[in-house]
């Protein structure tokens, strides 16, 4: 399969506090590669570096083979980089059709807005304002527009948060037709019992380095893993 993202030897700290620590990773089209770790391990620094919100220290960021390392989140989007945020950034004062139709004036995508928002199950809230959605829709409505970008990487961060099962069951859906499609989805999410059944492989991150990298049902067999997760005193107990 065609390589989408190549991170090499990212690196990145605040002030004296080092959050990324050479974490090194690719992933494929037609996959969904998901990151997890304990609160703190750079998760979201490493999306936001993905995305372009913020640059790393050290380190390149290729994507479809072009280094985009130093691009701004606004370039890398036209690219067909797509992401969603943890807290929702839907306009309040907006509807949520009007909230599509400002990211596809700002794509240049010809995408119709229809289609996404029956997609994600807001054609029926089209006329209503942002500030009037439940978190769960918030969060449907920020798939929504990174999907109006036509991306060929999209970028998930904790999209499940918030949501009950089932809306997590329809957006989960969702992405599995989005991969089956040949995107490249990687995903940042805390409940493993919606993200394992859509991953194909799967990214722990502690302390700011990739600790397991490989297929799903490994991960929690790694003695380092459950040390990540459930602390020296418990991780020799199988999970």
């Amino acid at each position: 399969m065609e390589k989408v993202i190549e991170v090499v030897e990212i690196k990145k700290a605040f002030g004296g506090n080092k959050v990324l620590e050479g974490v090194s990773f690719s992933a494929e089209a037609g996959k969904v590669l998901g990151i997890i770790g304990p609160n703190g391990s750079g998760k979201t620094t490493l999306i936001n570096i993905l995305s372009g919100v913020l640059t790393q220290d050290h380190g390149k960021v290729l994507f479809m083979g072009m280094d985009i390392s130093h691009e701004k989140a606004y370039v890398r989007a036209k690219l067909g980089i797509g992401r969603t945020f943890q807290i929702p950034r839907a306009f309040p004062s907006l509807t949520v059709w009007e909230n599509l139709q400002l990211a596809q004036l700002h794509s240049g995508k010809e995408v119709s807005i229809e289609s996404v928002l029956k997609r994600v199950g807001l054609y029926e809230l089209r006329g209503r304002y942002s500030d009037k959605l439940s978190l769960a829709q918030r969060k449907r409505l920020e798939l929504a527009r990174a999907l109006m970008l036509k991306p060929k990487l999209l970028l998930l961060d904790e999209v499940f948060a918030g949501m009950n099962p089932a809306s997590i069951w329809e957006v989960s859906e969702v992405i599995k037709g989005l991969k089956e499609e040949g995107l490249c989805i990687i995903m940042v999410e805390h409940v493993l019992s919606a993200l394992m059944p859509l991953v194909d492989e799967i990214i722990v991150l502690a302390d700011g380095r990739v600790i397991y990298w490989g297929d799903k049902y490994g991960a929690f067999k790694e003695e380092k893993v459950r040390r990540a997760y459930l602390g020296e005193k418990y991780s020799s107990f199988g999970v």
